[in-house]
């Protein structure tokens, strides 16, 4: 039996092969075989709200209002998040500290870039 790669995201095993991708069950990211036979698989690609390639040290803005569990306050729409840090082993792939909040990890999905 053909061993296929692990997933570049999660790192679980269980991956299957859906036509020309390979799926993980887990956290549903889909890449392609050409780009896991390359040894791609290794890179981790983070997208804001708009498509846009974040990285290391972005600014970004918040898009939507979001309620922080145990906090008297909620993260406005609009609010400016500097010096982000990327961390491939969350499904809140953004590390970073929020003004008036602290440190938190945002999900990239509610960000877009500055």
């Amino acid at each position: 039996m053909e061993q296929l790669p692990k997933c570049p995201q999660c790192g679980s095993e269980y991956t299957y092969e859906d036509g020309e991708l390979y799926v993980c069950p887990e956290c549903a990211h889909e890449w392609s075989k050409d780009a896991a036979d390359a040894g791609a698989e290794d890179a981790f690609v983070v997208r804001d709200a708009n498509g846009n390639i974040l990285q290391d040290g972005d600014t970004v803005t918040v898009i939507k209002d979001l309620k922080v569990k145990g906090a008297s306050s909620d993260i406005k729409v609009g609010t400016k998040v500097k010096n982000i840090k990327l961390n491939p082993n969350s499904d809140h792939n953004i590390d970073c500290k929020i003004p008036g909040v602290g440190a938190m990890g945002l999900k990239s999905e509610f960000v877009k870039k500055v």
